[in-house]
């Protein structure tokens, strides 16, 4: 049997995904983004360590109304951007975002219009670095980077009295988002990662379609 050659991304199952080359003494950077209602007001935090562990740069910024995902991926760019205007030509990027990494890697294909241009943005961005890498990471091992998203959002609150003050996380008890899933065995399998915390109550009403 003829092999398949393998796709540009390595491991990753779909051509669209972004090659990772590993080099020594990589930056790191630190992302993390969110929102206060999904969609709601949004903003993202970066932590960037030099090779020696030192933190070298702390970004952070409101950028309006959006999603979590969206959110992630300003924070994934802004970092790319700060190793683009500092001459970082190796770089590790830790996200606690299964969506961001997966979809950076080639194992999610990319629909959302809105992530769309983003991806295609970051992509291009990695590729003009002589090293890049992608990696997952719980969220409580991502507090800094989360301390910043949310030091961005409580500023603007404070500049804004009518914005939401609740904690980005969990969601508020009557948000509402649409999600794909599959029945495999009896369980519904959704097409794209939940970004919800343990323990939340979800009410479904089912569409369902052959």
């Amino acid at each position: 049997m003829t092999k398949r050659p393998q796709s540009p991304g390595g491991s990753g199952l779909f051509p669209d995904a972004v090659p990772e080359r590993k080099h020594p003494a990589a930056y790191q950077a630190n992302i993390d983004g969110g929102s206060r209602g999904n969609p709601g007001p949004a903003a993202y935090g970066v932590v960037v360590r030099d090779p020696k562990g030192e933190i070298v740069a702390k970004l952070k910024k409101y950028i309006g109304q959006n999603t979590n995902n969206v959110a992630e991926y300003f924070g994934l760019i802004a970092a790319l951007d700060y190793a683009e205007t500092h001459g970082i030509r190796s770089l590790r990027v830790l996200s606690d975002s299964e969506l961001l990494v997966k979809q950076m890697r080639g194992h999610y294909r990319v629909k959302s219009e809105d992530l769309r241009p983003l991806f295609e943005r970051a992509r291009k961005m990695s590729q003009a670095l002589e090293s890049f890498r992608i990696d997952h990471l719980f969220r409580e091992q991502n507090p800094e980077a989360d301390a910043l998203v949310n030091q961005a959002l409580d500023e603007t609150s404070r500049a804004n009295p009518a914005s939401p003050k609740n904690p980005r996380r969990p969601p508020s008890k009557d948000m509402t988002m649409r999600l794909v899933a599959r029945c495999k065995d009896g369980l519904l399998q959704p097409e794209e990662p939940l970004d919800l915390p343990d323990g939340t109550e979800v009410e479904l009403l089912l569409r369902i379609r052959k």
